[in-house]
């Protein structure tokens, strides 16, 4: 799908036709809409279609006509009816007649785009552009790491009263976003200081001040998400050690009701053994019965007493 959008006035709208300065939106396009494109904006297809890859790395690329930025921004997706967050790709062509924006799905980093929501926003400002989708992308990798530790805290709360090992898996699902954003959003930051050094295109006076907002926010992404990373494994290893605990007084547990009930089959067997009456105690008594079992009970009742003091049960 191929979007047109066109600043005028001051206020960016949807326009029907490619036009001169315009912002080309291009989403999940299909073979046929991408050659059309390059060959009307004069680039290859292969960088047109790069950010349609999934495991496309991001880089710069300054071929003689028109520059790839490919960078990696922060997305949603449901597994097994759970939301979980992934990065993908958003390629970044420039050229002197427009700038055309590549990806796989709809993203909510061009969405205020779209909806005229960003300030000083224009589709003639093609470099203001780009450092805007790295500002919003870091902010956006900002918002999912608040909502990622907020899960974490939701799973957290629940340590000590019922935590479940589906606990355990969402958990990891945290901890694998994590490591994605982490990976992604170093990489954006190289992208951003190779941009420092970009001098193909006009840089308005003002646009060196949002630059180092998006550089700024990009390494707070960067350390807020070691933080978490580290916050996670701290969460998981506290889950596991709860587990083996679980585990150990189950185990303790069972031992002990083993034990006791080993009592009464000991001498039970004693007693059931071929050999003359007259030489087992109580054998021959009227109440022997009952003072074997009174024993019994006594011996076994002692030993609960001791086990539970020693905290076995």
């Amino acid at each position: 799908m191929i979007k047109y959008f066109y600043t005028q006035n001051g206020r960016t709208s949807s326009v029907p036709n490619f036009c001169h300065d315009c912002w080309v939106k291009m989403t999940n396009p299909s073979n046929e809409e991408a050659e059309l494109t390059a060959e009307r904006m004069g680039v290859e297809v292969d960088d047109l279609m790069a950010a349609i890859d999934l495991e496309e790395k991001t880089r710069i690329e300054l071929p003689e006509n028109y520059t790839l930025i490919v960078v990696d921004i922060p997305s949603e997706e449901y597994r097994n009816g759970v939301r979980a967050y992934v990065t993908i790709p958003l390629g970044i062509i420039i050229t002197k007649e427009a700038i055309v924006t590549i990806c796989s799905e709809e993203s909510f980093v061009l969405r205020n785009f779209e909806k005229n929501r960003m300030n000083d926003f224009s589709t003639r400002k093609k470099l203001r552009f780009v450092y805007q989708i790295l500002l919003e992308s870091a902010l956006l990798y900002q918002k999912a790491l608040y909502a990622i530790d907020r899960k974490r805290q939701e799973i957290e709360e629940k340590v000590r009263d019922d935590v479940e090992e589906e606990d355990l898996f969402s958990l990891h699902e945290l901890e694998q976003a994590l490591v994605y954003f982490a990976t992604s959003i170093r990489e954006n930051g190289n992208v951003l200081d190779r941009l420092t050094r970009y001098s193909r295109l006009e840089r308005f006076p003002e646009d060196q001040e949002l630059l180092d907002d998006a550089i700024v926010e990009n390494q707070q992404a960067v350390e807020m998400t070691d933080i978490y990373r580290s916050i996670v494994d701290g969460t998981r290893q506290l889950m596991s050690t709860i587990f083996d605990n679980r585990l150990n007084n189950v185990m303790k547990i069972l031992t002990s009701i083993t034990l006791i009930l080993a009592i009464p089959t000991v001498i039970s067997g004693m007693y059931g053994m071929n050999v003359l009456t007259k030489y087992m105690p109580f054998a021959q008594t009227p109440y022997g019965f009952g003072i074997i079992s009174g024993i019994v009970v006594a011996i076994c009742l002692g030993l609960y007493v001791v086990l539970k003091r020693k905290k076995m049960l």
